[in-house]
């Protein structure tokens, strides 16, 4: 297998630590100082691979993207049921586990940052195409085999991904009435009232 070349590694390295700089800070107190610092390099090579603070941050955006897609890949390529690839892919995305904390709070600053910027409502709206559909072809497959009940596969999907990240965002935020087992209690009666057959 080819070896990724020292920029490829470089940007991933760079990348990761505008992530964890927005996870901790958020966007408007990242400055690229920091990330270079975090990253430990220096703030000339950060600009060498991005023109500005807005490129890194759209560019940060859409690497936390990928790699949620990257740690749910088991998931997403195993065999099961669509009832189980579905129950495992929700459950790996509640606010459990440093990675997937970090990531939601990337996403929340995301989503702030996005009322006011036409760009990031676009790498929202491509990101979250693409989730609803993964979230979309597992119910589809489902239908299909009959686990699931009939109805719009995408229309399904969203009501799922809506009610997760409604919770989720609870829980990152402390709710007392919004533990990881409560999220997983809703999360499951919500495939099993609203999918399963």
């Amino acid at each position: 297998m080819a070896r990724p070349s020292v920029e490829e590694e470089r940007k991933e390295q760079i990348l990761a630590s505008a992530c964890r700089i927005i996870a901790e800070r958020g966007i408007t107190e990242m400055r690229v100082a920091d990330v270079a610092r975090d990253a430990g390099l220096s703030a000339g090579i950060i600009h060498y691979y991005f023109d500005s603070k807005r490129e890194l941050i759209k560019a940060a955006f859409a690497a936390n993207f990928s790699n949620s897609l990257e740690r749910r890949s088991g998931v997403l390529e195993g065999t099961g049921t669509a009832r189980e690839k579905l129950s495992l892919l929700i459950d790996s995305y509640l606010p459990e586990g440093d990675a997937t904390v970090r990531a939601w709070h990337v996403w929340v600053e995301l989503w702030a940052d996005a009322l006011q910027d036409a760009d990031l409502q676009a790498l929202n709206e491509q990101a979250y195409g693409e989730w609803r559909r993964i979230v979309g072809d597992i119910i589809a497959e489902g239908q299909g085999a009959g686990e699931f009940t009939d109805g719009d596969s995408l229309v399904l999907a969203d009501i799922v991904v809506a009610t997760l990240d409604g919770i989720c965002i609870q829980g990152l935020l402390g709710s007392s009435g919004m533990s990881m087992d409560h999220m997983r209690l809703v999360c499951s009666e919500l495939v099993d009232r609203l999918l399963v057959r």
